[in-house]
């Protein structure tokens, strides 16, 4: 199966929107919880079940033990610094779940999302050869790179700091997309 066809499943450690499932118990609730539909495949791992669960929205769910899709169940989220997070990602779950509109996803901005493309393919250039001057022309235009002296360019800044950001990803840096920057 090709790596573009399968499912990611990440770590609830490294991605706080892995929603952790366990059997709800009966005290919790006055209306019977509803059961998930499962979902088609399922991979054991030592924490659990875990599961990409669409209802609208992909979801990764980890099914600890003793939780079955079939039966009622409880989000089990713990108290850390990724609480916010991780309560934002059951909303977006739920939501989805009952059909209604879903918010979205907060932990990267549009600014963000456009940058993030821009290293990638900026990474992608370099790695083929392509110089800072031809990744520069490509994004920007022949005209506005010839406009200004190469050496002193800020767009050469820019396209600089995009092959770094976009070196510094594909070095494990993108594991801090899965997460919300904390204000400090």
């Amino acid at each position: 199966m090709s790596a573009l066809a399968q499912d990611v499943l990440w770590s609830p450690l490294a991605d706080p929107a892995v929603l952790a499932l366990a059997p709800s118990p009966d005290f919790l609730s006055f209306e019977p919880s509803t059961a998930l539909a499962a979902p088609a495949v399922y991979r054991d791992s030592p924490q659990g079940s875990h599961a990409v669960h669409d209802s609208g929205i992909a979801t990764q769910i980890l099914l600890l033990p003793g939780g079955k899709a079939s039966r009622p169940l409880a989000a089990l989220i713990p108290l850390d610094s990724q609480t916010l997070g991780r309560v934002e990602a059951l909303v977006r779950f739920w939501r989805a779940y009952h059909k209604r509109p879903v918010p979205p996803d907060t932990r990267m901005t549009t600014q963000q999302r456009r940058r993030l493309r821009l290293m990638i393919r900026t990474a992608d250039g370099r790695a083929n050869g392509a110089s800072y001057r031809d990744i520069a022309t490509a994004f920007y235009g022949t005209e506005r790179i010839t406009s200004n002296p190469w050496k002193t360019s800020a767009l050469r800044d820019t396209v600089i700091s995009l092959v770094k950001g976009g070196a510094a990803m594909i070095g494990g840096g993108y594991l801090q997309l899965l997460r919300h920057r904390r204000r400090s």
